[in-house]
């Protein structure tokens, strides 16, 4: 009987200290940070030895889609990530029941609608086919730009998350495809013109200044954030790595970095 109850006791205490590490990812001087490759990567990097002279270790783990991120901050596999903006946010918020919020703003990266078959957005022609984002919040966005472009008129009640429900007049009859996001660069040639967002454009070698066909307006609500569990955005180390992400350091880099392919948003 003390054997069973033993073998009980240390199974509950297994379970327990399991479930305390799935939630406690690093002591109070380090931070593991998700973020997608570029730049979002490449712009922590910048910043890390100025927090290492603070006490503050930083390790980056790389995500090359925009779900995960978030499903491993929640679990407690990370600590903070950075590869999104507050629309994606709240709308994976609402959509999955988990509990981040933003710090703040770091950059907006402007989309774009790309094409190599096309020289100019004029060259739409009746019955083309445009490739969009698959999630609800950033095909909205493509939409959007494209109504702010004329080529379609969304219902004026829809907000941030249109779809291709939501177009009210499409003279051109576009067929709209909507593709994962991380794929549509590599779907460029299939279609007669894309909308890419901008860390994907980067990596396909796309600047949305000089390859774009059109390119969103810079009072975009876009910006891309640095985000946290809720309950943790007052710890110091997330306070100091915010402060480091908004520094005249960063907005140097990025302005002399990226040439308009992303821009400050602080």
């Amino acid at each position: 009987m003390k054997k069973i109850l033993s073998l009980v006791l240390i199974t509950l205490l297994s379970v327990s200290l399991l479930a305390a590490c799935g939630k406690e990812t690093s002591d109070s001087n380090s931070i593991i940070i998700g973020v997608s490759p570029n730049p979002h990567e490449d712009i922590v990097e910048v910043i890390i030895d100025d927090l290492e002279e603070e006490g503050i270790e930083v390790e980056l783990k790389t995500f090359n889609d925009y779900k995960t991120p978030n499903i491993a901050l929640d679990d407690g596999e990370i600590d903070a990530n950075f590869f999104q903006h507050e629309p994606y946010l709240d709308d994976f918020v609402e959509n999955e029941g988990v509990d981040l919020v933003s710090l703040g703003g770091i950059h907006i990266e402007p989309m774009a609608v790309y094409s190599s078959r096309l020289d100019s957005f004029d060259d739409i022609e009746d019955g083309s086919e445009i490739a969009i984002p698959n999630d609800t919040v950033n095909g909205g966005r493509a939409l959007i730009l494209l109504e702010n472009h004329g080529l379609i008129k969304l219902d004026e009640d829809v907000g941030l998350e249109a779809t291709e429900n939501d177009i009210v007049d499409n003279p051109k009859d576009i067929t709209f495809t909507t593709l994962e996001a991380a794929i549509i660069p590599n779907s460029l040639d299939d279609v007669d013109a894309a909308v890419i967002n901008g860390n994907y454009a980067l990596e396909a070698d796309l600047n949305p200044v000089g390859d774009g066909l059109i390119i969103e307006d810079s009072d975009s609500p876009y910006a891309n954030i640095l985000a946290v569990r809720a309950g943790e955005e007052d710890e110091d180390k997330f306070t100091k790595l915010l402060e480091a992400l908004q520094s005249d350091k960063i907005k140097d880099y990025i302005e002399n970095e990226y040439n308009g392919a992303i821009v400050p948003a602080f």
